[in-house]
């Protein structure tokens, strides 16, 4: 995980500024009660907690799954996301942390 600072914030910013990306990072705030039950395509045994797949999230969307692809690549580049892959199934999970020095920063900075 990055530490937040001038540099990477205007990042942070700009993926921010997509109304569907903030819906997402929104969403997976709560994935229990925005998206349908998750993780049948994951391992015995694996865990990977408050995520969804990217075929969820694009169903809620109602975009096309390039374009989520796209916004979620954006937001894991910032580390807002991280993501595991199980085969062809690929889950994503708000970074809490990242999310939590953000939080940081703007009280602190703004």
């Amino acid at each position: 995980m990055k530490n937040i600072n001038n540099t990477n914030i205007v990042d942070i910013f700009k993926a921010l500024s997509n109304e569907t990306r903030l819906n997402i990072l929104q969403w997976l705030k709560d994935p229990e009660h925005c998206f349908p039950p998750q993780g049948t395509h994951m391992p015995e045994g694996e865990s990977f907690a408050n995520c969804a797949c990217v075929g969820s999230i694009c169903d809620k969307a109602g975009v096309s799954q390039s374009t989520i692809s796209n916004y979620l690549d954006m937001l894991q580049r910032v580390d807002l996301l991280e993501s595991r892959r199980y085969g062809k199934w690929t889950y994503y999970r708000r970074n809490e942390e990242t999310i939590q020095q953000l939080a940081r920063f703007i009280g602190r900075e703004l």
